[in-house]
């Protein structure tokens, strides 16, 4: 199978097709939301096609509920490894987070202790996942907003033994990181120090919303607005340590017009090309 390049790349969205496929310059690669294709054809898959044959594809799941303690959905399993198959992208990746209770979809993604009980239980799913695709997963780690007495495992921990016991990779969000450790008075840079980066093979960045609390400020992973400056401080610094690697730019709600989304990316592949540039 073949990876995304280590350039940057943005999210696909059916407002921006036109203004793509006249861009002279457009991104490395573009990433979907595998519940928005999981029909059987119609406009979007269209659109889809088209965009594959022209770029590479990274394909995001936010709805397999991987930190669930619930059996994994085997039918949904059933209907990303058709999606996967039909369109054979370089990446395919998911959260640790859980979503569903019983039959219901919370239509979000929430955060689990980490424990060994939980550790075990993730192992499993994601194993399940990888062998129902035929295919390696990344692993994203999550923006949270609570923590939990039970937790046992630092994050950083945690998914890295995930990604030994089950030779899954990693999607480093530095955004969520960022949005974690100001929600948790934490230090990001402490975080990023202890991530297993070898894991690494795509990165994420977003746009997150800020609260004001008496407690102090309280972060938003909104995927709606610019990537903040102290998140692209991160991801230089970051860059610079490890090397390029396949950066996508997230923006889902509030969409801007393309130039806005295509100027983004192009800050993302500076500083990639500037830390090309380092490690040779």
């Amino acid at each position: 199978m073949t990876r995304l390049p280590p350039r940057a790349g943005l999210g696909f969205k059916p407002e921006h097709f036109a203004a793509i496929r006249h861009d002279p310059s457009p991104p490395a690669f573009f990433e979907v939301h595998a519940e928005n294709y999981l029909g059987a054809g119609g406009l979007p898959h269209a659109q889809l096609t088209a965009i594959r044959q022209a770029h590479a594809l990274s394909i995001h799941g936010v709805g397999l509920s991987i930190g669930g303690s619930a059996p994994l959905d085997r039918a949904h399993l059933a209907r990303l490894r058709a999606l996967c198959d039909r369109y054979q992208p370089e990446s395919f990746s998911e959260h640790l987070a859980w979503s569903s209770h019983g039959a219901e979809y919370l239509n979000d993604l929430l955060p689990l202790p980490y424990t060994e009980a939980s550790l075990a239980r993730i192992c499993d799913h994601v194993d399940q996942v990888q062998e129902a695709l035929g295919r390696r997963i990344l692993l994203e780690n999550p923006a949270t907003y609570v923590v939990f007495e039970q937790s046992t495992i630092p994050e950083t921990a945690f998914l890295d033994q995930v990604a030994h016991r089950t030779g899954c990779g990693l999607l480093l969000d530095v955004n969520n990181v960022f949005v974690s450790c100001t929600n948790h008075r934490g230090d990001p840079r402490a975080y990023l120090a202890d991530f297993p980066v070898d894991a690494v093979g795509e990165i994420h960045l977003g746009g997150h919303a800020a609260e004001d609390l008496p407690s102090g400020p309280l972060l938003i992973d909104s995927h709606g607005a610019a990537v903040a400056d102290p998140v692209w401080t991160l991801f230089a610094e970051l860059v610079a340590r490890i090397g390029p690697r396949p950066t996508l730019v997230e923006w889902d709600n509030d969409l801007p017009a393309w130039p806005v989304l295509a100027a983004e990316a192009a800050r993302a592949d500076a500083i990639l090309t500037a830390g090309a540039r380092h490690a040779a």
